[in-house]
């Protein structure tokens, strides 16, 4: 059997065990929807199995179970609480060839992204079983004697998160796991294009971690029925939603209406890497490969603009070019595969119209690969300006623009230009330099001579502007998955001034 049927039927495999459709606080069930979301693969459309999916009266029981669960589970002992994140952990790595299948066939993971994206998420549930010791509260003194504040580190409530397709295991874990650590219950709505990888699998693994029933529960569901819904919801305290700009701005309206909510948002990118003239040429082009061409580009730290000094211009591109030509595109169930397929119909149509629209617009095509159905090989153009197309939207595909500055202030006024702030590169053999680079740059992450593509579970990660609010990661999840409470002590009450 080759590795693509192997694949396949350990996909399909997981899909068919699935004890219900979704996973209503601690319980298998089918969801009471009308509509139906198919488990399909990326390469081919071939349909995995199929759900039933959730409805808002489903939403209702599952806030009415969290709401029931969340503080008894709170109420758990940091040893408790932190033994059954380190169990999940420890599931993830004995289930490592299942979740492999799923991302790859399911979501269209490459072998690389695939080993990326699982590590990624072991390592975020490993730090987050250290949340609960970690929740730490304050003393202050008081203008009044015999009074004691204290400040107490407790957990928001109800937690909706909203994930995406692109790293559907890594982006919901990457919440579910701190929120459950410091005390909260969550409800989980993944993407309807993977809604096993990026939901019901993440079930599987806390239900067999011990996690107490209701505490957790996952609604895969169309959008436009119980999406809103979720958010509106009097029920949750805060809402964590990885996707694009315009939906994210939307649901942070809802969710500050008649309840006001909490928000974590991760949004659109657009980053610069930009490229000095003092830059080692090779690391560049291998920094701004990875940038670019991880998982097709649909990554919201994606390169989205290459920025190179004019000094050393046509000698970027020309090798960049030249190790663009050599990775491999196809299905990304070969191992060899680097660039595979874009996730659906809707995201094709975007890319391959921004590719075309660089066309029109006059950048010059440095190099274009084969488009055969959704597989597209990479798009590369230079002679960019910034006001094409190519450069001011998100392409969240395999193209790339390569834009020229005269001087290292154009390069920086440049960068900043855009309405997104969330990752970004610089690179140069002066590190210092690099440093003062990056420090002018309006975005919540830059690398020094690296990819804009990065995230570590103990580094704070979040954007500025049109990229969101909100930091993930380490002691900054716990600071947004918890809220503070101001309690006054006396041991009796005084006089009072009236």
């Amino acid at each position: 059997m080759s590795t693509a049927e192997n694949l396949r039927q350990t996909a399909t495999t997981v899909v068919n065990n699935l004890e219900g459709s979704i996973f209503l606080g601690g319980r298998w069930q089918h969801g009471s929807s009308e509509r139906t979301i198919p488990v399909t693969s990326v390469s081919d459309d071939a349909e995995l199995g199929s759900l039933k999916a959730a409805s808002t009266e489903d939403v209702d029981r599952a806030y009415e179970r969290a709401e029931s669960a969340q503080r008894e589970w709170a109420e758990k002992s940091p040893a408790e609480r932190a033994t059954v994140l380190n169990q999940a952990a420890d599931i993830l790595e004995r289930r490592r060839d299942e979740v492999a299948a799923l991302l790859r066939v399911e979501a269209g993971s490459t072998l690389v992204k695939c080993d990326i994206e699982i590590g990624s998420a072991i390592g975020i549930t490993r730090e987050a079983a250290t949340f609960p010791s970690r929740m730490q509260g304050t003393l202050h003194p008081s203008g009044f004697p015999g009074k004691e504040n204290r400040v107490y580190r407790e957990p928001r409530g109800v937690v909706t998160v909203i994930s995406p397709w692109n790293f559907p295991l890594h982006l919901a874990i990457r919440s579910v796991s701190p929120a459950l650590a410091v005390g909260n219950a969550v409800v989980l709505k993944p993407a309807s294009d993977t809604p096993v990888v990026g939901g019901l699998l993440i079930a599987q693994i806390f239900e067999e971690a011990g996690l107490p029933e209701g505490v957790l529960s996952v609604l895969p569901g169309s959008g436009s029925e119980i999406g809103d819904y979720l958010v509106e919801h009097k029920t949750p305290a805060m809402i964590s939603f990885t996707g694009s700009t315009p939906v994210g701005q939307r649901l942070g309206a809802l969710a500050i209406q008649g309840h006001t909510k909490h928000l974590a948002l991760e949004l659109g990118g657009n980053a610069p890497v930009v490229v000095l003239d003092d830059a080692d040429i090779n690391g560049a082009v291998n920094g701004a490969l990875m940038s670019a061409f991880l998982h097709q580009g649909q990554i919201c730290m994606a390169g989205n603009r290459i920025i190179v000094q004019s000094e050393i211009y046509d000698k970027f591109v020309e090798r960049f070019v030249e190790r663009v030509k050599d990775l491999p595109v196809g299905d990304s169930t070969e191992d060899d595969t680097i660039i595979g397929p874009i996730i659906n119909n809707s995201q094709l149509e975007s890319v391959t119209e921004l590719v075309e629209s660089a066309r029109k617009q006059g950048a010059t095509p440095a190099y274009c690969g084969e488009v055969s159905g959704r597989s597209v090989g990479p798009q590369v153009f230079s002679d960019v300006t910034e006001d094409m197309d190519i450069a001011t939207h998100e392409i969240f595909g395999p193209a790339i623009g390569i834009l020229k500055a005269s001087t290292e202030e154009e390069a920086l006024r440049m960068a900043n230009n855009t309405e997104f702030g969330l990752s970004s590169a610089v690179f140069t053999r002066d590190v210092q330099r690099g440093v003062r680079f990056a420090r002018g740059i309006k975005a919540g992450m830059t690398h020094v001579n690296d990819s804009t593509v990065n995230d570590e579970p103990h580094v704070m990660f979040g954007g500025e502007k049109n990229s969101g609010i909100g930091r993930f990661n380490g002691e900054h999840a716990i600071e947004d998955f918890t809220t503070l409470h101001w309690v006054g002590v006396r041991d009796e009450m005084g006089p009072v001034p009236f």
